[in-house]
């Protein structure tokens, strides 16, 4: 099952004899195109629209995996923020106390 949907197959002999003008314009009208040799996909033309979906895809996908991991994972457990402050020797008072330009 391919990821891309509108998708025409071509080998790489086809796409060399469509040419560069006619791989971009079958991209820009909508069709993702998989380039294979010897049978396998090893290349993909899509329109910068589609890549843009996939890269907003893969990034919501990277996300949810990250809060799932966090899900699954939570004891429960929380740090106070005092006390994260205090295995670094500090406090809310000696970090105000902080010159800004260190």
């Amino acid at each position: 099952m391919s990821i891309l949907r509108n998708t025409h197959e071509l080998s790489v002999s086809d796409a060399a004899q469509r040419g560069v003008a006619g791989l971009v314009a079958d991209a820009e009208g909508g069709t993702d195109l998989v380039v294979t040799r010897h049978r396998r996909p090893v290349a993909a033309v899509v329109s910068m629209n589609r890549l843009a979906e996939l890269d907003r895809a893969e990034s919501d996908l990277r996300d949810l995996a990250l809060v799932l991991a966090r899900a699954a994972t939570d004891s429960g457990n929380r740090t106070s923020l005092d006390d994260v402050l205090g295995a670094f020797g500090h406090t809310r008072q000696s970090l105000a106390e902080l010159d800004d330009s260190e």
